[in-house]
């Protein structure tokens, strides 16, 4: 399967704008042939914490992904503010994948970045997620989650891609481009690391550097930090053979 990561700048707090600004891009990478398409963390809303920016399970956000999924006939995901409806009012920092059947999967985001405060205003999850895309199986990230790699390697034997979408800050980069290729090589998946850029409306700037990781840490398509699209062909027969090749997560203990 082909995935693409779109590397996109984001208009703070304007769902509307941003869903329009998006859909062309969508179809650009389906028609360069993705079977997956990648948003950023927050696509829709940018990485606020500002109170009432949550919306209901399956709103408008999630609903452009359904959208988009079955016009295109493919997988898209990214992650947005949903709200649990049951009167707490901090939402869950959401991946939400759809498929082109109309299936939905979340994953919550399991580790708020309490360095920025997430956890006062996010929720935090309570599980990890795999999907079976296709060929594929897909373990969903978000941003924070990479440095704790405790949970890549709780869902290796099952995985054969992780996707990490991010606010992932320009101060930061060089944790963000290693740790991308860190999970790739123990885990010996490939890992999709779709990063936002441009200047947040807190003033964080954004470095981009999207990039998607072979199982064995090769670069299979890299960005800087402009608007764009990565794209690489992955293969569940890869991780297959790498793992047949080098049987290092044989030799994990506990």
């Amino acid at each position: 399967m082909r995935i693409a990561a779109l590397q996109h700048d984001i208009v703070w707090e304007d769902r509307a704008a941003n869903l329009e600004r998006l859909a062309p891009r969508v179809a650009a990478a389906v028609g360069a042939g993705a079977g997956l398409v990648l948003l950023t963390e927050t696509f829709s809303t940018g990485f606020s914490m500002s109170p009432g920016l949550g919306e209901p399970e399956g709103g408008e956000s999630a609903g452009f992904l359904v959208e988009q999924a079955a016009e295109h006939g493919v997988w898209v995901g990214g992650t947005c503010p949903e709200l649990a409806g049951d009167g707490d009012p901090r939402p869950y920092n959401s991946f939400v994948l759809a498929g082109p059947d109309g299936t939905v999967h979340r994953y919550r985001k399991l580790h708020p970045f309490t360095h920025a405060g997430e956890h006062e205003y996010f929720r935090a999850g309570d599980r990890p997620v795999t999907v079976q895309v296709g060929e594929l199986r897909v373990s969903l990230f978000v941003c924070y989650d990479l440095r704790f790699a405790d949970e890549f390697w709780r869902l290796a034997p099952d995985t054969d891609v992780y996707l990490v979408p991010a606010n992932w800050p320009a101060p930061r980069r060089l944790h963000w481009q290693a740790l991308l290729q860190a999970r790739a090589i123990e885990n010996q998946a490939y890992v999709v690391g779709c990063n936002r850029v441009g200047t947040a409306g807190d003033g964080t700037e954004h470095c981009g550097d999207s990039r998607i990781v072979s199982p064995t840490g090769e670069l299979l398509a890299t960005a800087a930090g402009v608007e764009t699209m990565v794209l690489a062909d992955v293969s569940a027969a890869e991780v297959a053979a790498t793992r047949e090749r080098f049987r290092f997560l044989a030799d994990r203990r506990g």
